[in-house]
């Protein structure tokens, strides 16, 4: 019986001895297996970093307003006699526009004209009595205020005829008229609009940060969606006194020259305010730059100390942006080889074949093509 359970014990610690070994074999041919292996080499393409002029800019969007632009409309109520417009012209400053049936202001001037010099007689004629005290003093006097009282009458009537041939109060482009012959036109009612378009304004918002980088006299570029290929040149003009507490932006006015009316009140425009003097700055495309919320990283082409060429990944530290660029402060300098595509495939120390016959887009002003 002993003997029986001492073969049983040496026929397990065999088995068990045996199923070791084979553990320790596989995991030892595995070891060496890893350890013979070599990472696959990844596919990017690669530029050299370089030293770009930059002139740096202010982006922001506005929107285009005349430098005078008005609702035409009547001070006071009346009958349109005459139209002396069409819609769409350019107009003097004092041009006749529109004119009020007056006939019945006219006649009352007429009177108030009579009475006036009646008075005007009447108060010279006084004038002499009370130099040799043939009248009393009140009746001097009361002939002076109706005197002054008609002539000031007389006046008032003058300035309410004036106010019904209703003119152009300073030179610019009609818009389309709302009025007809014959209408009868209440106070305040918007005849055409009137909008001085050559030069013209530009009104647009920058963040409080970049309040001290703004001045009157940088020159600005404005743009349009509907014509992508013009560009319109100004100059700021104004920038405002406070910031806005709700947005924390400034307001800056530019004036544009506008020659072919192009540019119309109310448009959406695109602004770029030029700060200066050129800057130099590495540049890259902004697809080399993988962004995180930790920090921005590029990948560094370099030879390991068996000579592949292999990734490594660094922080860089950016600046402004522009285009398809983005320029770089600290993290890189000029000559070294920077993976432009292909970084999803990228960690550390991962083995790197470059391709460029294709590189992704790294122009400073892009612009759409509509093929």
């Amino acid at each position: 019986m002993i003997k029986r359970m001492i073969i049983m014990l040496l026929a397990v610690m065999i088995v068990v001895g045996g199923l070791i070994g084979f553990k320790m074999f596989i995991a030892k041919m595995t070891g060496k297996q890893l350890a013979n292996k070599t990472e696959q080499a990844q596919t990017v393409s690669t530029m050299t970093v370089k030293t770009d002029e930059w002139r740096v800019t202010l982006s922001s969007v506005g929107s285009v307003r005349a430098i005078n632009g008005t609702n035409v409309s009547a001070e006071v109520s009346g009958i349109i006699e005459q139209v002396l417009f069409e819609s769409g012209m350019t107009v003097e400053a004092g041009k006749p526009l529109v004119k009020l049936r007056d006939r019945d202001d006219v006649a009352q001037l007429r009177a108030l004209e009579a009475s006036y010099n009646l008075a005007q007689i009447s108060f010279e004629r006084a004038g002499k009595q009370i130099a040799s005290k043939a009248i009393s003093q009140a009746a001097y006097d009361s002939a002076k205020a109706n005197h002054d009282t008609l002539r000031e009458q007389v006046v008032q009537q003058k300035a309410l005829i004036a106010k019904k041939n209703i003119t152009a109060p300073f030179r610019g482009t009609l818009g389309i008229r709302n009025v007809d012959l014959g209408q009868f036109l209440s106070v305040g009612t918007v005849m055409v609009t009137l909008q001085q378009l050559d030069p013209i304004y530009i009104d647009f918002e920058l963040p409080e940060q970049e309040v001290f980088s703004a001045a009157v006299g940088q020159d600005v570029a404005v743009s349009i969606d509907g014509l992508q290929d013009t560009v319109f040149k100004g100059k700021v003009t104004a920038i405002d006194s406070q910031i806005n507490e709700n947005s924390r932006s400034v307001q800056v006015r530019a004036m544009v020259d506008n020659p072919g009316h192009k540019l119309l009140p109310g448009m959406f425009a695109r602004v770029s305010v030029d700060l200066g003097t050129p800057t130099q700055y590495l540049t890259l495309p902004r697809t080399a730059v993988t962004f995180n919320p930790f920090g921005d990283m590029v990948f560094l082409v370099a030879k390991d100390h068996k000579g592949q060429l292999i990734a490594k990944q660094t922080f860089v530290r950016l600046g402004p942006s522009r285009g398809d660029q983005v320029s770089v402060i600290s993290g890189i300098k000029e000559g070294d080889e920077i993976v432009t595509s292909g970084q999803l495939k990228l960690r550390n120390g991962t083995p790197v074949v470059v391709n460029n016959d294709v590189q992704p887009l790294n122009d400073p002003n892009p612009s759409i093509v509509d093929e």
